[in-house]
């Protein structure tokens, strides 16, 4: 799972056929400590109704997005799915090694 901003909506007019219904979103993954961008932004499929400026956790494991989706393995193009907005963080910084 990745700890992710919502940064933007997509809408598309033409799309493979188990996107339907789906509303996708761009996420920007976030570092857990600083809250820093990290990486490069990529595209989910909104579970859970989150919206721009959301802080949201991303499930990108192939297994369970199918499973949560109920798609079969073969049929869906589907790598990364919203499954939690985030209420909030806290880093333990003075945690035990």
């Amino acid at each position: 799972m990745r700890l992710c901003k919502v940064i933007g909506n997509v809408t598309a007019s033409v799309k493979h056929h188990t996107y339907n219904g789906l509303p996708l979103m761009i996420v920007q993954p976030l570092d857990g400590t600083s809250m820093a961008e990290r990486g490069a932004s990529l595209l989910a499929v909104d579970t859970v109704q989150a919206g721009p400026g959301d802080q949201v956790l991303v499930m990108s494991e192939g297994s369970g997005v199918r499973q949560i989706l109920k798609t079969s393995p073969t049929s869906s193009p589907i790598r990364s799915v919203i499954v939690g907005i985030v209420d909030a963080v806290t880093v333990d910084e003075g945690g035990e090694s």
